[in-house]
This record gives structure tokens, C-alpha cells and sequence, in this order.
């Protein structure tokens, strides 16, 4: 009775390294089918290229002049619509009563709001990003 227990154990062994080894040839094949494009060094999230062009519009030879405009104009206009929702609640006439003549605090106001916007669509962006080209 012994020895069939060693029998059967020996069997599971001999299964288990004869298993490994038909792995290991088919992670070699495989590693060979996918030839030496596939040991390239992956991309990782921060250190892809970023073109402003792919996410504004911005008419050939005039970048500089309208990402200027924007940096200056979308802050400004969101400070604005933040300051008729939420400070002036909405009310035309209560608008009018505020002083625009601080541009910068208006602009402060809408840089903000804006740049907290980039950061949470840039964390959407990285826990959507996949890296995994293997499968």
C-alpha cells in the first residue's frame, strides 16, 4: 500500500516537471513569433509625448498667438461664469454689481478652476492608460 502511494506521488511529480517544460517551450516559441519588436522598452504613462495641437485648435503658423489667447481667454471667461453662478447666484442684476476691473482676481479665479479640470482629466487619462501590448 505504501509503495502505490509513492507510485501515484512520483506520478504527480513527473506530471507537474513534465507541465513546467511544456510552458516554458511555448513561452519560448512565443517570445521568438513576436521577434525583437517586442523586447522594446514599454511607454510608460509620463513619458509619452504630448502635442498641444491633438487637444486645441490652432491655425497653421498662428500657435503662439491663439495658445496665448487661450492661456489668457478660457481662464478668464470660466472666472466669470464662476462668478455669475456661484457668487452672484445666477441673478443678472447682482452681476452687474460686481467689480471687474480686477482682471487678475477673475482670472486667478477661472486659472483655478481650469487647472483643477486638466488634473483630474489627466488622472481619468492615466487609469485608462494601458501599457500591456503582450495579449
Amino acid at each position: 500500500m505504501n509503495d502505490s502511494i509513492e507510485e501515484e506521488l512520483s506520478k504527480k511529480r513527473n506530471m507537474l516537471y513534465y507541465n513546467q517544460l511544456v510552458m516554458n517551450e511555448r513561452r519560448a516559441k512565443s517570445s521568438k513569433e513576436r521577434g525583437p519588436l517586442s523586447n522594446k522598452k514599454k511607454v510608460s504613462f509620463g513619458s509619452q509625448k504630448v502635442e498641444f495641437s491633438d487637444f486645441l485648435y490652432a491655425p497653421e503658423g498662428w500657435e503662439s498667438v491663439v495658445y496665448t489667447i487661450y492661456f489668457v481667454g478660457v481662464p478668464y471667461v470660466v472666472g466669470a461664469v464662476f462668478l455669475f453662478f456661484f457668487v452672484a447666484g445666477g441673478d443678472w442684476e447682482n452681476f452687474k454689481l460686481l467689480d471687474f476691473n480686477a482682471f487678475p482676481i477673475v482670472w486667478a479665479i477661472g486659472y483655478e478652476i481650469v487647472a483643477v479640470i486638466a488634473l483630474i482629466w489627466i488622472m481619468i487619462l492615466y487609469l485608462q492608460y494601458d501599457d500591456d501590448d503582450d495579449f
